[in-house]
């Protein structure tokens, strides 16, 4: 698919040194698609072959269904997934969605062949429960919702006939997902991870908001961090900026553009890397999570055989519930002042070092912790 093609499909591309990258969407956006078809099709009683939906991102696409079919009150569709110019496991293969009709007002969603199952604590999800995240649970709801109208009912059935295969390639079975992958994405929408065009898109997001007079800044991993800051902390989306896994980089153009105060606002899979001296968080370049958390928890004290325990965790959620369970949430503070003074440590030959803050938050977006009272540093934030 050629660049124009790409943008007829409601994307767009990342430019780097002349070449157009091109953007994809989520296995989340090709679920959704799939429900959103398949509902209309079965109201409507006839073939439906393209469709159209809005991602939470805003971004419309534009999609080509496959394999659509009627059958009275049920009918189903499949949408292929493409990752643009960011392939990864699960690029070219089909997400189905069945929807059953009935008269009982409510929404039913599961997941059945290639969609993994939660088999242990720590992801978000219920034990058991089919590997649909929350974003695409809400999305996949909201589009047949929209279909049906508010007095009908719908089981929707998410499927990924590839999905045990291709779940081989990923991490899903070292956090505790088996029989397939997972239906992901709190955007819709993929960006090429090309490093350097992705770096340099955020920088200029940097410089925009500096360009308009803004001397503080909020750097958040992704989409779940802007939501908390806006949601719960009650700042302005005007104050955020993704730094992804960058956070060394976008710290340094923080100091070269002369912002006066910044503050790291993430959950702890991601900013606890930064207290050990992180500052590229993704899981290929450096891990250390459960060590880091061990570490703290042993200066504070903490038993011997609850440092063992979290050891064993398999994802820092997990780790966080076992904490939480045994009273030493004081760690998560102390946690986040390690943060600032790593970063402190990596900008101290700047004449002008930014202040700087770290709040951490659960999946459930509560506080989990922070290097100073959470209303002192939203008072910075008119």
């Amino acid at each position: 698919m050629n660049p124009s093609e790409q943008l007829a499909d409601g994307l767009g591309v990342v430019w780097h040194k002349g070449k157009a990258l091109r953007k994809g969407y989520t296995t989340g956006s090709c679920a959704t698609a799939a429900a959103r078809v398949a509902a209309l099709m079965a109201m409507r009683q006839q073939v439906i072959n393209h469709v159209s939906i809005v991602t939470p991102s805003g971004v419309t696409l534009f999609l080509n269904v496959e394999y659509p079919l009627v059958e009275g009150q049920q009918a189903s569709a499949a949408i292929r997934k493409d990752g643009g110019d960011d392939i990864d496991a699960t690029h070219g293969m089909l997400i189905y969605a069945k929807v059953q009709l009935n008269d009982s007002g409510i929404i039913n969603l599961d997941g059945g062949e290639g969609v993994g199952r939660v088999s242990r604590n720590g992801i978000g999800l219920p034990i058991g429960c089919a590997a649909i995240n929350k974003t695409p649970r809400q999305t996949i709801e909201q589009a047949v919702r929209e279909v049906i109208g508010p007095h009908r009912g719908a089981d929707i059935l998410i499927t990924a006939p590839e999905g045990e295969v291709r779940a081989k390639k990923t991490y899903n079975d070292r956090l505790g997902i088996h029989g397939g992958i997972s239906i992901i994405g709190t955007s819709g929408i993929v960006t090429p991870m090309s490093e350097e065009s992705w770096k340099r898109s955020l920088s200029i997001e940097l410089e925009m908001k500096r360009a308009n007079g803004l001397e503080k800044i909020i750097l958040v991993p992704g989409n779940h961090g802007e939501r908390f800051v806006s949601q719960q902390m009650n700042i302005s989306a005007d104050y955020v900026v993704t730094m992804s896994n960058f956070v060394g980089y976008m710290l340094q153009e923080v100091v070269r553009l002369g912002f006066r105060h910044v503050v790291l606002v993430g959950h702890p899979g991601k900013l606890v890397k930064i207290a050990a001296g992180i500052f590229h968080t993704h899981s290929h370049i450096a891990d250390g999570r459960m060590e880091t958390l061990i570490s703290h928890l042993a200066l504070l004290g903490a038993p011997f055989e609850l440092l063992q325990a979290v050891d064993q965790c398999d994802t820092t959620e997990a780790a966080i519930e076992l904490i939480n369970e045994r009273g030493w949430q004081a760690v998560y503070d102390q946690i986040a002042r390690k943060i600032c003074f790593r970063v402190d440590q990596m900008l101290r030959f700047s004449d002008n070092k930014p202040h700087c803050d770290a709040v951490m938050f659960s999946f459930d977006e509560q506080v989990l912790g922070s290097n100073r009272p959470v209303e002192q540093i939203k008072e910075a934030f008119p």
